[in-house]
């Protein structure tokens, strides 16, 4: 089955117009019932797994049951755009470039992978291959939180994982992402009248003061390792002392040694408030572990860099400071290879496209990838 590109477009532009936000759990169905369907045309097996009732469906996809398999495709359904989006500005194409909510992130991936999967079994190439595809419904701005377990396993089961998130706008792949800390902090102090009272008041947003300047400071540039407090709030008005204060702290590093020093820093600012009479509370932890690349990693990189010489599609390699469920994978030990979707930018954004160009030299360089896992034995 060779690439219709217009078939792959008009599909595309299906999928674009479904808002399929994590929260809202009818939109990422939908895509899901459109996946099932694909598959099951090729004749594989399709469970859907439901993982709490606040999000979609996943799909658990294979060729065949398995004990091993010799890869996993991973990719998500959702996106991080509201309801009412897709209405707002649906697919569009303006000269090579396709336009629209979640169009790169990641439903060009989710349609590459079948079509990828479906030339390979219609040239039997994997006629003696064991392939499981996941798609998930709750990985963006939940961070996979209730399919991580379920894809983990499944890449423990796995030879070589790949994730078919976007191709970096300049057409790298990914071998490397960070991890990711999330907290959220709440400062308690006493609420006191500011002109009457206020010396008994105790002042949760000076509290919450100290720890932005010490987390902020928590930044180590020499190791890749971020700590940005991105977001704040606290007191009810200006005459009064505030009682209450908190914050969303967001962390990135590589060396677990890293996030289990910003987390030490927490605990010693919660036992030593700068202001007597406040009392802090944190909540979260690690919702993506690093992604490292392991030997075998970089021999298949090495490998990937002959194909794509070989069949003349140009890209380089690079680390990625942002989330993707392929870090699951890595820190289960299977060696995990990201970016391999069309390429574009702008994800998250009203200027998110996909490179249409790439459509099908990405689609060709993943057929070849999987087939050369295949052949490893």
């Amino acid at each position: 089955m060779e690439l219709d590109k217009q078939r792959f477009l008009d599909e595309l532009a299906r999928l674009v117009n479904i808002d399929s936000v994590s929260s809202e759990p009818e939109g990422a169905g939908k895509i899901a019932a459109f996946m099932k369907d694909k598959y099951k045309s090729l004749g594989w097996l399709v469970e859907e797994v439901s993982l709490a009732p606040s999000i979609g469906p996943c799909l658990r996809i294979v060729n065949r049951e398995a004990e091993k398999y010799d890869v996993l495709l991973l990719a998500h359904m959702d996106t991080v755009f509201p309801l009412g989006t897709a209405a707002k500005r649906p697919f569009r194409i303006e000269g090579n470039r396709a336009y629209g909510p979640g169009v790169i992130d990641c439903k060009a991936g989710l349609l590459s992978g079948f079509y990828a999967l479906a030339n390979l079994q219609e040239r039997g190439a994997l006629a003696d291959a064991a392939v499981c595809v996941f798609l998930n419904s709750d990985h963006e701005g939940i961070s996979s939180r209730y399919s991580a377990a379920y894809s983990t396993n499944l890449a423990r089961k796995s030879r070589y994982v790949l994730a078919l998130e976007a191709g970096r706008a300049n057409g790298n792949l990914v071998y490397k992402r960070k991890g990711i800390a999330r907290y959220h902090i709440n400062i308690k102090g006493v609420a006191a009248h500011a002109g009457v009272d206020y010396q008994t008041g105790r002042n949760a947003v000076e509290e919450l003061a100290h720890w932005i300047i010490a987390l902020q400071a928590a930044t180590d540039l020499s190791k890749e390792t971020t700590v940005n407090v991105g977001k704040v709030w606290g007191g009810t008005g200006i005459s009064a002392v505030p009682g209450q204060a908190g914050a969303a702290v967001d962390v990135r590093y590589y060396d677990a040694a890293e996030s289990e020093r910003v987390a030490g820093l927490m605990r010693s600012l919660q036992a030593h408030p700068h202001v007597e009479g406040t009392l802090a509370e944190v909540e979260g932890g690690i919702t993506r572990p690093p992604m490292l690349p392991t030997e075998k990693t970089m021999a298949l990189c090495r490998s990937i860099d002959d194909i794509g010489q070989e069949i003349g599609v140009e890209f380089g390699w690079m680390a990625s400071g942002g989330g993707s469920d392929g870090s699951f994978a890595a820190a289960a030990g299977t060696p995990t290879i990201d970016g391999l979707g069309p390429v574009g930018g702008g994800a998250h954004s009203e200027n998110e496209y996909l490179e249409i160009d790439t459509i099908i030299p990405r689609y060709e360089l993943l057929c070849r990838i999987i087939q050369h896992i295949i052949c490893i034995k």
